[in-house]
């Protein structure tokens, strides 16, 4: 949906660099926002210039808007011209209009004549008697206001509540230069305008619907009909008639005629393109789209055909793949030429920076390529058969023509007019219609280009020449801080007779109407690297102003805007501190932290321990990349500790700007000795033993005892007194039974929840 111009250069090289304010501490590091894609241009705000989906600005073609709100019109469907006449084919009232010395007549509307009758038979039933002349409803034109100076009796019937379902979707000249009309819906027909009126001269059997007229050099006239995929050809004089070809499609859509006086045809449904021979008639099909609709046909001067290929599928991608760059897309190669013949003038470059693709946020993940009938295509077969896909975009394809050695698309549904290169493969947006949704019919007249639109209905000329000017205003960028705004850079050329200048506001409010914001910056033409002025603010916006000597434009590829941030201290978010519960690790404790840097600086990070209650902290390690820390407790005594960690930014900055943030954690018990097993009263009646004790713990919950005896290897659980483990001091009662006589011994363990355990032995004698 989108064209080259390519411009002789010289290289500047371009570098960055920021001034740092008095008495303000700004960051080593700066920012650099960059606007690449169409996705994030299109936030923007553009006036006379173009974007294309591959985020190319360029100043678009000079236009003027010849005429719209024609009656009852929903969509311009074709165009042609007859010596100093434009001709228009519409919908859905099968209107054509004729444009001429800046006016336009209305030859046809299929409801005019019954609209003009009801009008009339309304007429008669009113009393006009006593009325004065401008009184009287007079139904000469339905575009027209009937004037009343005073109320009637009864309303006229109003045309422009009527439907009548007719459409000219296709005209023609033929080798007179007499204005073929096909009608088709209600009536389907072949028509010619005589005299400013239409003549049905031709009803093809089998045909609701005209799609295509082709006029061969013979003067012999082909129509592509539906919905029986019929062609019909007709004499010079369309008084003699026959059925060309009888195809299996649905519709035949598009009609052009080769050199050989073979018939090209484009077909609905299967999207195919097929070569009749004129004489014997038979077809072969040249190329199967894999689309749904052959939309348009043409043969150019070197007999080469080109083809419009859309799908009905297009139109719900496009919401999908709007503004999407193809991945790869690459750039045209340069050719030295640009507009008329060679210009010279200005390439600029942006300075290339260290993880240049990241400095907008997250990596972005390259976009899916749209499958075959999420998108159309422009398909050129040679004379030998070969095909290529010249053209592929997200959108709806409708009417190709040629214009010296380019080819011209108007496409839907955000009303776009493509200029072609077929030598090189390459596209740009020459028009874009901010109202229409559709560019439904495009006319090549000399130097200049007529496009007809849909929803609404509009006739615009398009000439040769660039507009003059046009500006881009960017959208809001916001550095997150109140931040030093650095340098606007653009990769862009530039030609001889062109020119780029910038300017800039800034504020600390997201509303550029609040009385704070400041004003636009003094305009400054775009040479090189250029400093913004604008106050230290949160919040810039750009507007770059475009010119043209109307022969060539600027073309702006990229641009990058740097900032930096005052130095604002890293904050450390969270300290995790706890001991490590994999095999081995006893007494070891993970050290972590979360920190951010709002400057994006480098951060280092220092360890400190502390115990409770005491004020000096000591150094656990220092100058580390990460935040992360394996600690062996043993090398300190059990008590309660607190872990601080010091994030700097001294990696980024001076010795002058740098900055810190710290954070302490809660308090952690450091605890790797046992509980204490507490021996009391031991009572011996016969052959049972009843022994009570107590185990203590300074910090730790008491997590399980058990006990064997004579060193059996199986230990048995005792349950404290109180029956649940949940303090550091429990008591026990273990009674040991079926004891014989002699010394016996008791073994003790007692474990705390942090796996320390102590053990104990007791010694009994049974009498």
């Amino acid at each position: 949906m989108k064209n080259k111009r390519n411009f002789g250069i010289r290289t500047l090289g371009l570098v960055a660099c920021f001034a740092v304010l008095a008495g303000v501490c700004f960051a080593v590091t700066s920012k650099i926002t960059y606007h690449k894609t169409a996705a994030e241009l299109s936030k923007g705000k553009t006036k006379d210039l173009l974007i294309s989906s591959k985020g190319i600005i360029q100043l678009g073609s000079k236009w003027e808007k010849l005429g719209e709100d024609f009656n009852d019109v929903w969509s311009i469907n074709c165009i042609v011209k007859s010596g100093n006449s434009i001709y228009l084919g519409t919908s859905p009232n099968g209107g054509v209009y004729e444009y001429s010395n800046g006016n336009f007549v209305e030859i046809y509307s299929a409801i005019t004549a019954e609209a003009k009758k009801e009008v009339n038979d309304v007429n008669e039933a009113i009393d006009l008697s006593g009325l004065k002349e401008a009184e009287v409803i007079t139904p000469d034109d339905a575009n027209e206001p009937n004037e009343v100076e005073k109320p009637v009796k009864a309303e006229p019937v109003k045309a422009k509540s009527r439907i009548a379902n007719e459409h000219i979707f296709t005209m023609a000249t033929d080798i007179d230069g007499r204005v073929l009309v096909g009608m088709s819906g209600k009536r389907c027909a072949l028509a010619t305008i005589h005299d400013g009126k239409l003549t049905d001269v031709y009803e093809p059997n089998d045909a609701n619907y005209i799609f295509a007229i082709a006029v061969a050099k013979s003067g012999d006239i082909f129509l592509g009909t539906g919905p029986s995929g019929k062609i019909y050809k007709l004499d010079p004089t369309a008084t003699q008639s026959e059925l060309f070809y009888d195809s299996t499609d649905k519709n035949i859509l598009s009609l052009a005629i080769t050199d050989d006086g073979s018939v090209l045809a484009g077909t609905d449904t299967r999207g195919l393109i097929y070569k009749i021979d004129a004489k014997t008639k038979k077809a072969v099909v040249l190329y199967d789209t894999e689309q749904d609709e052959v939309t348009s046909i043409m043969v150019d001067k070197n007999s080469d055909i080109y083809a419009a290929a859309t799908s009905a599928m297009v139109v719900e991608a496009q919401k999908k793949f709007a503004k999407i760059t193809p991945p790869g897309a690459g750039r045209p190669e340069k050719n030295g030429k640009n507009g008329k013949g060679k210009a010279t003038g200005k390439s600029l470059k942006i300075a290339n920076t260290k993880n240049k693709a990241n400095n907008n946020g997250p990596k972005r993940s390259a976009p899916r390529p749209p499958k075959p009938k999420e998108a159309s295509h422009v398909y050129k077969v040679n004379s030998k058969g070969f095909v290529t896909d010249v053209l592929t975009e997200v959108a709806v394809f409708f009417s190709l023509v040629q214009q010296d050695d380019m080819l011209l698309l108007g496409t839907g549904n955000n009303a776009e007019l493509y200029k072609v290169d077929p030598a090189t493969e390459q596209s740009t947006v020459i028009y874009k219609d901010e109202q229409a949704s559709q560019i439904t019919a495009v006319l090549v007249s000399n130097d200049d280009v007529y496009l007809g639109t849909s929803n609404p209905a509009k006739l615009i000329r398009i000439s040769k020449a660039f507009a003059s000017k046009g500006t881009y205003t960017s959208d809001l960028i916001d550095a997150g801080q109140p931040c030093k705004w650095g340098k606007l850079q653009l990769d862009a050329d530039i030609p001889n007779g062109c020119a780029v200048t910038l300017e800039t506001r800034s504020g600390n409010v997201q509303d550029v109407n609040d009385e704070t914001f400041s004003g636009w910056s003094k305009a400054v033409e775009v040479t090189g690297a250029v400093q913004v002025t604008s106050p230290q603010g949160r919040f810039c916006q750009y507007r770059l102003t475009l010119s043209s000597d109307g022969d060539k434009t600027p073309i702006i590829r990229e641009i990058a805007l740097a900032s930096v941030v005052p130095n604002l201290a890293p904050i450390v978010q969270e300290v995790s501190v706890g001991p490590d519960k994999k095999p081995g690790k006893q007494g070891i404790f993970n050290i972590g932290c979360k920190a951010k840097d709002d400057n994006g600086d480098t951060l280092s990070f220092k360890i400190d321990f502390r115990k409770v209650g005491r004020e000096k902290w000591i150094e656990i390690e220092n100058d580390l990349d990460k935040p992360m820390y394996e600690w062996d407790t043993r090398t300190v005594e059990d008590g309660r500790y607190e872990i601080r960690i010091i994030a700097s930014d001294e990696k980024s900055n001076s010795t002058e700007t740098k900055l810190s943030g710290s954070r302490v954690s809660d308090q952690v018990v450091v605890d790797n000795t046992g509980p204490v097993i507490k021996p009391g009263d031991v009572n011996i009646e016969g052959d049972k033993a009843t022994i009570k004790l107590t185990a203590d713990d300074v910090y730790t919950a008491i997590e399980k005892l058990e006990y064997t005896v004579d060193s059996n290897s199986k230990w048995k659980a005792a349950v404290p007194d109180d029956l649940v483990y949940d303090t550091i001091n429990e008591k026990f009662t273990i009674v040991v039974e079926e004891l014989e006589e002699g010394e016996h011994i008791v073994a003790v363990k007692a474990r705390d929840h942090l796996g320390n355990t102590t053990y104990k032995t007791i010694e009994l004698t049974v009498e």
